[in-house]
């Protein structure tokens, strides 16, 4: 729920094709634009997001960027293959840990948010930092039932759960299709 529906609260600086708070150089992808990323063209693509951070005053400590598979899949076959162009002691193709690129540290996921757009399937990447999002979560109802199959007690509860993008301008767009 959360994957998929953050990214419309991003701030328009960190989003779209004219991203970046004093720049506006940035590319991050748009409605009926998106992105297309390569294997070439991943790694500036991530620095492209990152720079749109910066740009807005975003503390380089503690970034992120959540991602679908076959953007890691990307980044795994772009220069970063080579260790030393990620200060890493093995490369990304023998471990098959990416790490963190443009500052990121990345998480792969298959829930990011999509759609077919302009005949692409587009992917919504989240990037930013985790103060951007305030989230809260609570068990309101719940009760102890007697086994009916088995000895012992069965528990359930009701748990709710709200979210809120509380600082727009430190959480981003990249909204991409694979090319």
């Amino acid at each position: 729920n959360v994957l998929a529906n953050v990214y419309a609260d991003v701030a328009a600086t960190n989003a779209g094709a004219t991203a970046g708070a004093v720049s506006l150089a940035y590319n991050l992808g748009a409605s009926g634009t998106p992105l297309a990323i390569s294997k070439t063209s991943v790694v500036d693509s991530l620095a492209d997001a990152a720079a749109a951070l910066s740009e807005n005053n975003v503390p380089a400590e503690g970034r992120f960027a959540i991602i679908p598979v076959w953007l890691a899949n990307r980044i795994a076959k772009s220069d970063i293959k080579n260790a030393s162009m990620t200060g890493e002691g093995q490369s990304a193709m023998r471990t098959g840990r990416i790490g963190e690129v443009a500052g990121f540290e990345l998480f792969v996921n298959n829930h990011v948010s999509h759609a077919t757009d302009t005949g692409h399937d587009s992917y919504h990447c989240l990037f930013g930092v985790k103060d951007a999002i305030a989230f809260a979560a609570q068990v309101t109802v719940s009760e102890t039932l007697k086994n009916p199959t088995d000895f012992g007690d069965i528990y359930r509860g009701l748990q709710v759960f709200g979210y809120k993008v509380v600082v727009p301008k430190a959480i981003g767009d990249l909204y991409c299709y694979a090319a």
